[in-house]
């Protein structure tokens, strides 16, 4: 998805200076395996996930976002954690650095997803000695850590 046009407007200010940001993550597993999402403007695996937009409920935004991305209904079961830090601060191709403060929320899915083929090339399902593995953005482990 395209800049918002909240940050597109900071942006226009700010240029591509540090950008401290709300966001949410969908914690989704099943059983000991969790579902993954690789990157396209990275290559890289993590979760499903994003900013949250001025007057928007965090629990709205995760929903919307996993949505977004692989076309699939959720249902919010609860809050694991907040988290931020170097590992959620990221420096986009354009030079735009963001630093994230995430909300990670656990998920159950409703709906079989499948990737957007814009923000996401593949998602797949994955125990964490098989993440282990995997080329996974920075942070991916912290934000899983709560379950």
């Amino acid at each position: 998805m395209p800049i918002s046009e909240y940050v597109a407007s900071i942006r226009s200010r700010i240029g591509h200076d540090l950008l401290m940001l709300p966001a949410v993550t969908a914690v989704i597993r099943d059983g000991e395996r969790f579902l993954l999402a690789r990157h396209a403007d990275t290559g890289l695996w993590g979760t499903i996930g994003g900013s949250v937009e001025p007057g928007e409920q965090p629990a709205d935004a995760v929903a919307r976002e996993v949505l977004e991305e692989t076309g699939a209904r959720i249902r919010v079961a609860r809050i694991l954690g907040a988290y931020g830090g170097d590992d959620l601060v990221v420096t986009y191709p354009n030079g735009d650095r963001v630093a994230y403060v995430s909300t990670a929320y656990e998920c159950e899915l409703l709906y079989e997803p499948q990737p957007d083929q814009d923000e996401l090339l593949e998602l797949g399902w994955f125990t964490r000695d098989e993440m282990a593995e995997l080329r996974l953005l920075p942070g991916v482990g912290m934000l899983l850590s709560g379950v």
